[in-house]
């Protein structure tokens, strides 16, 4: 299995080179708000070209979204070491205009700015005049700095609770607590649900991470969420120099003790494998984000990430099961696909090694370990036939047996030990039973079930 891993991180690594293979484009444009009377929300997007520049051709394809907020009375030109790491990796980035004013900022509108461009982008996707006609896949991240990472977190906020198909991500840059008009961004994570990654500069003054970005991260109501904490890295630095944030930085902040192009590296060797996996389904990202989780140590890391677990297969006699219940499986025979092979259990009909891949609703899917069956062999009793005939298969309450019971019923676990007995009957309340594997028995004939 360590030759399949590190064969999958070779592959991932030779991938995220072929990433790095766009020019960049860029345009601005003006959208309108026509639900919050005509707001002009003037937008800035940079998307994988042909030809670096501007209103130049898009590359062939299609590209994920990152919609970004920027900082107080910050531009977004601040965040070029943004757009020149993930627009040649193949993602387009939008950058709204709005809300730079620093005596009438508005930190729920905008929220609401961010909220609208991430239905907003899908339809310049389609539209026939825009450069990225076409070019627009349907994953978005939400992302943010300071100001704009505390209205990331009220657009994530609204998009969450409308069923938003498209947001598959949140992302907060020292992300700052925003309170315009009795919102909070602390209060808005309770109802994020989306995988979430909070990076944090440990010496930030300007958002102190004990009243900004850990409140928020510790409220987010996502199965899998990460807090970085960069050592040594300030508040500032996730930008490029930028006077006003800097001169904040100057008057709060102190003992940062890493440069601003570690503090990037830091970040890019993070959020590269995150959009990754959230944005494009490379599962092998994941495990290079997990893998700098756990062992970086340029960084302390807090993470709550509920993954899939993994499989193995039971097997009586000649009929291989999943331990674990998923939305699809795919058996294989040494290494081959099996067509048609796609429920919890598969009865082998050849001597070989057997796996299975099992996906879920959330996350990557699993492939257990091989399991070699030899004809003649049983793992429960000998020379057994499977004639029983189980429905539905997964259940949670009922089990029905198709057919005449002319013989006690036998609920078996999978070292063999009688769970309960039952007199002939088609109907099995299997409801008490822990999740997992069980095989029914009667007389000398097996099947197996899943409890889920």
């Amino acid at each position: 299995m360590k030759k399949v891993f590190l064969s999958a991180i070779l592959m991932h690594i030779l991938f995220s080179f072929s990433f790095a293979q766009h020019q960049v484009g860029h345009y601005n444009i003006t959208f309108i708000d026509p639900d919050r009377g005509n707001r002009q929300i003037e937008t800035e997007i940079y998307y994988p070209a042909t030809v670096a520049g501007d209103n130049t051709p898009v590359a062939s394809g299609t590209f994920p979204v990152i919609v970004f907020g920027h900082g107080f009375v910050m531009a977004w030109s601040a965040y070029e070491n943004l757009w020149e790491e993930f627009v040649p990796r193949g993602y387009i980035m939008v950058f709204p205009r709005t809300e730079g004013n620093a005596f009438s900022t508005n930190h729920q509108a905008f929220g609401w700015d961010l909220q609208f461009l991430v239905t907003q982008l899908q339809l310049e996707g389609q539209n026939a005049s825009s450069d990225i006609y076409n070019a627009v896949a349907n994953n978005t991240a939400l992302m943010g700095h300071s100001m704009g990472g505390g209205a990331a977190f009220l657009a994530a906020d609204s998009l969450c609770a409308n069923g938003n198909a498209n947001l598959k991500t949140l992302v907060g840059l020292a992300p700052a607590e925003s309170t315009t008009n009795g919102v909070s961004s602390i209060n808005s994570a309770l109802s994020v649900t989306v995988p979430s990654v909070v990076l944090s500069g440990a010496q930030d003054g300007v958002t102190p991470p004990a009243d900004h970005h850990i409140p928020m991260y510790d409220n987010l109501g996502s199965d899998c969420k990460t807090f970085v904490s960069i050592t040594g890295g300030a508040h500032c630095y996730f930008a490029n120099s930028n006077f006003n944030c800097d001169f904040g930085e100057g008057t709060s902040s102190s003992g940062i003790s890493i440069s601003r192009t570690e503090q990037h590296q830091v970040t890019f060797d993070f959020l590269n494998n995150w959009f990754d996996y959230t944005l494009k389904g490379d599962c092998s990202a994941f495990q290079m984000f997990q893998d700098s989780v756990a062992n970086s140590t340029r960084v302390i890391t807090n993470q709550s990430c509920t993954t899939n677990p993994t499989a193995t297969i039971n097997a009586s006699g000649n009929v291989l099961t999943s331990s674990e219940t998923g939305t699809n499986y795919q058996w294989y025979l040494n290494g081959n696909a099996i067509s048609g092979a796609n429920n919890v259990n598969f009865t082998a009909a050849q001597n070989g090694n057997y796996t299975v891949e099992v996906s879920f609703a959330n996350g990557c899917p699993t492939v257990s370990a091989p399991y070699t069956f030899t004809s003649g062999t049983s793992n429960v009793s000998e020379n057994t036939i499977f004639e029983i005939v189980v429905y539905p298969n997964p259940t949670n309450g009922i089990l029905n047996i198709k057919g005449t019971v002319n013989d006690e019923i036998q609920i078996l676990d999978l070292s063999g030990r009688v769970i309960s007995t039952h007199l002939k009957t088609n109907t099995i309340d299997v409801s008490n039973l822990s999740k997992g594997v069980y095989y029914i028995k009667m007389g000398n004939t097996f099947t197996s079930f899943v409890k889920n």
